[in-house]
């Protein structure tokens, strides 16, 4: 029986009404905090794996598999948003409800990784999702907290469903372009480590290496504590709009190469420290290197043959 439907039969039965654990969770929850909503019977949040081939050799009980790829575009535009009707088959087929409450479990090796479930709360969120957590530190902080794992795969029961995508979190091209033009006023911030934002370096599916003329570079990394792998807390937000230079409700555009360190720079600015209209450029770099429009720290054909040849590209 489905957790709603549960709820009402108590609450007509006469029981007293408590706010669930579940629903108190917040962007972030740690691994003692997963574990004791998942005791909360049956208002227990969805428990999603993405970590894809992992998951056999061991997840939290219950959780459900659903690899990272299925949020993810063709491999010639990682970053591209997924149509809402392949979108809907995949929640669909992974028993999901916008009103579920759902953690999203990364492996939480590296702190790469944190931008993998971030990006999967992003688009859950964009496609109506409202009740949103991540296990802060991943599969491995679950692990580290000597909390026990289950090899029982989990079919979920199919649910039907009508999704639509609200473009409240979101960044097109077209938007970042006109930005760059001077006709949409918003901070763009490269969430990618120096050498992409200098130039002397791209990703492979991108046309070239640069960045967006204009572009503040603000790497995911300064989010997590050296050698962390998870993300850590804010507790100035008037210093962190002060190293960003904006102001209260200014438009800020994440981008990256893919949309995946920059879903974490997203879920750090508008999650956790709430500043509001922090839009995520999906496509990113890649998107953005195939198009006509201009770059800046475009390194020249000569420099960018010898970037190629010592393997910065």
């Amino acid at each position: 029986m489905k957790r709603h439907v549960i709820a009402i039969a108590a609450a007509l039965a006469g029981l007293s009404a408590t706010a669930s654990f579940a629903a108190t969770l917040g962007p972030l929850v740690t691994a003692t905090e997963l574990d004791a909503a998942l005791q909360d019977g049956a208002e227990a949040p969805v428990v999603l794996d993405i970590r894809g081939d992992a998951y056999a050799d061991g997840h939290i009980d219950g959780a459900i598999a659903a690899p990272y790829g299925l949020f993810r575009g063709p491999a010639d535009n990682p970053g591209q948003t997924v149509p809402v009707d392949q979108l809907e088959a995949t929640y669909e087929k992974l028993g999901l409800e916008p009103d579920d409450a759902v953690v999203i479990v990364a492996q939480g090796a590296t702190d790469t990784e944190f931008g993998a479930a971030a990006r999967v709360y992003w688009t859950l969120k964009s496609s109506g999702f409202t009740e949103l957590s991540i296990l802060n530190g991943g599969a491995q902080a679950w692990v580290n907290a000597g909390l026990p794992v289950s090899k029982e795969a989990v079919t979920p029961e199919p649910t039907e469903l009508s999704i639509s995508w609200d473009n409240t979190w979101t960044a097109e091209t077209p938007e970042v372009a006109d930005v760059i033009a001077g006709k949409r006023q918003a901070l763009l911030l490269d969430a990618r480590p120096e050498a992409f934002f200098e130039g002397s370096k791209a990703h492979e599916a991108a046309e070239k290496p640069g960045t967006l003329p204009g572009a503040q570079n603000y790497p995911y990394t300064r989010f997590f504590q050296s050698g962390a792998t998870a993300i850590g807390q804010i507790s100035d937000v008037q210093e962190l709009k002060a190293s960003l230079g904006v102001s209260d409700g200014e438009e800020i555009v994440s981008f990256c190469n893919t949309g995946h360190w920059a879903a974490t720079n997203w879920f750090a600015l508008n999650e956790i420290a709430g500043l509001g209209n922090v839009k995520l450029y999906p496509g990113s770099m890649v998107e953005y290197s195939h198009t006509d429009g201009e770059m800046a720290n475009a390194p020249g054909l000569f420099r960018n043959l010898i970037n190629q040849l010592k393997g910065s590209n």
